[in-house]
């Protein structure tokens, strides 16, 4: 649908899991997966405990206590990803972020929703997931009542 404003979202198998709500950022240096992601993957076997604190725009952070390397599988690309683990509540089940697209050597495109990349089989391409993309980023207007009855 156009026009439209939206993530590059996309819906992608890691360790034989379809996942959806999964974030192209390239503006940051570590994979991020949800806990309860690798959960339902039944991944835990591969779970390494290790430290790391991540910093947001905004000076916060926080400290993951895991990390996990798991298989993509992307248009007949299979790479062994990284991710740092968190537990928090977020929209998106993953985030790939810089080390991921380097690593594909992927090229995203916010404003054609899509990432293409090299492989045997010439450039490859993954559209967008807009459903999950427009559920994600909808905003809803409220209506505030001012102290006279009228809506503003």
């Amino acid at each position: 649908m156009i026009p439209h404003n939206n993530a590059l979202v996309i819906s992608l198998f890691v360790h034989d899991t379809n996942v959806k709500r999964v974030l192209i950022d390239p503006g940051r240096l570590v994979n991020i997966i949800l806990l309860w992601v690798v959960n339902e993957m039944q991944a835990n076997d591969k779970v390494i405990p290790k430290a790391r604190s991540l910093f947001g725009f905004n000076n916060s952070s926080v400290v993951t206590k895991r990390e996990v390397v798991l298989a993509t599988f992307v248009e007949g690309v299979i790479k062994d990803t990284k991710f740092q683990m968190i537990i928090a509540d977020m929209t998106y089940s993953i985030i790939l972020e810089r080390p991921w697209i380097h690593d594909m050597d992927v090229v995203p495109s916010t404003l054609h929703q899509v990432i293409k990349f090299p492989s045997q089989w010439g450039i490859r391409q993954i559209r967008e997931d807009q459903q999950a993309s427009r559920s994600i980023n909808s905003v809803v207007i409220v209506n505030t009542v001012a102290n006279d009855g009228d809506a503003k």
